[in-house]
């Protein structure tokens, strides 16, 4: 299967020289064997555009095709009727491949092998043909190719060159592709078209931002995003005062959001200062015009409350230091008063004193008073009425 998946993130990326409103009809067809298996399992699965429409298992009870988007109800009963039987054959037929290709790799009878086979054709915005496709894996590799200009088979190894000299002693074969590709398969991705045109005829225009990024080793890179837009085909270029940087961008293929709409990235690596000579262009069908996007700094709040923050503490830190020297002095001061003075009851208001206003620097830090609240006599007061000692 892993043939399958790269296939589909391959052709769902591709982009024609008119990619600005074409659409895809596209069939893919595994058979898949392993151990355990009394015959090899057929999966076939259609779709338009990136929109899966059928499918079918040869592990279904039903053995049909089966409906993958409501619009596809409204084919007439003979296209089921048609579809379900071309799938039927296939299974019959990707069993046999399973069982003759792995002998021109002289690989021994069972074992885990797949055969599978990709072919579709594409439309410009008018309906009119654009280019179609044939391709056929063995075990996640590619196997034989068909040439649409030539009708020649391009073998991609030597196991495949036996089914390529067969194929092309019957040119019948190539001729038949020719016809499905330009007239059948065309026919047929128009109806859908039709039918599902609300939901496939959509364009919904991308969100774009660019970011910056800078890696542990000082490099910056410039990221532009695009999501939330529909039709899958995209254009991200990054230009360097007006120039386009083709060369030097990374881009990652289009990706399916999940949600029915699509999302991509392009990303280039700068030298830091220069930001402002990059510009980001974005064109795409849903666009009346193209996006230019520069990255622009953002103000960071979250800078701001650690730069409030270290300020508050170090002013804390600074009154602290103040209030406590301040609190010794008073200590030392009333200490020598006391132990200069006979008179004990002169010595238990100093005391008494000094225990007022160490009351007051710790109301003080807990921000308990404020200006002239914070006197000896409220601290007297409030002792007298039994608050307690910190």
């Amino acid at each position: 299967m892993e043939f399958l998946v790269l296939s589909l993130l391959l052709l769902g990326t591709q982009v024609t020289e008119n990619w600005a409103g074409s659409h895809s009809l596209k069939y893919f067809y595994t058979a898949a064997s392993q151990p355990g298996l009394a015959e090899p399992k057929f999966t076939a699965v259609i779709y338009v555009d990136d929109q899966q429409i059928l499918s079918f298992d040869s592990d279904s009870p039903s053995q049909s095709m089966e409906v993958r988007t409501p619009w596809i109800e409204q084919e007439m009963p003979d296209y089921w009727e048609r579809e379900t039987q071309f799938s039927r054959e296939a299974t019959l037929r990707y069993r046999m491949c399973l069982q003759k290709v792995p002998v021109y790799y002289n690989y021994s009878e069972g074992g885990v092998h797949t055969y599978q086979r990709q072919a579709g054709c594409e439309v410009f915005s008018n309906g009119s043909f654009s280019r179609g496709f044939v391709q056929y894996g063995f075990d996640g590799r590619d196997y034989l190719t068909l040439d649409t200009e030539t009708l020649h088979w391009i073998a991609a190894d030597v196991g495949a060159l036996n089914n390529k000299r067969k194929w092309e002693e019957n040119q019948r074969i190539a001729g038949y592709w020719k016809v499905f590709l330009e007239e059948e398969c065309v026919h047929s991705l128009q109806r859908h078209l039709e039918n599902g045109k609300e939901r496939l005829l959509r364009a919904d225009p991308p969100s774009a931002r660019v970011t910056r990024h800078t890696s542990s080793d000082g490099e910056v890179t410039l990221k532009c995003r695009a999501q939330d837009f529909y039709p899958a085909e995209i254009s991200l270029v990054w230009l360097r005062d007006g120039e386009e940087q083709l060369q030097d961008t990374e881009f990652i293929e289009t990706r399916p959001a999940g949600d029915g709409t699509f999302q991509k990235w392009a990303a280039v690596e700068i030298l830091s200062g220069s930001e402002h000579k990059y510009t980001c262009r974005v064109q795409h069908e849903g666009l009346p015009e193209p996006l230019f996007l520069k990255w622009e700094p953002q103000f960071s709040s979250i800078g701001l409350s650690a730069g409030v923050v270290t300020v508050l503490l170090l002013a804390a830190v600074i009154v602290g230091v103040v209030v406590w020297r301040k609190n010794i002095s008073d200590r030392k001061r009333g200490s020598y008063t006391a132990t200069a003075s006979n008179d004990s009851t002169q010595g238990s208001d100093v005391s008494l004193t000094a225990r007022s206003k160490t009351l007051m620097v710790l109301e003080l830090e807990r921000g308990w008073c404020k200006g002239d609240k914070c006197n000896e006599e409220q601290y007297d007061n409030d002792e007298a009425k039994g608050v307690p000692d910190f």
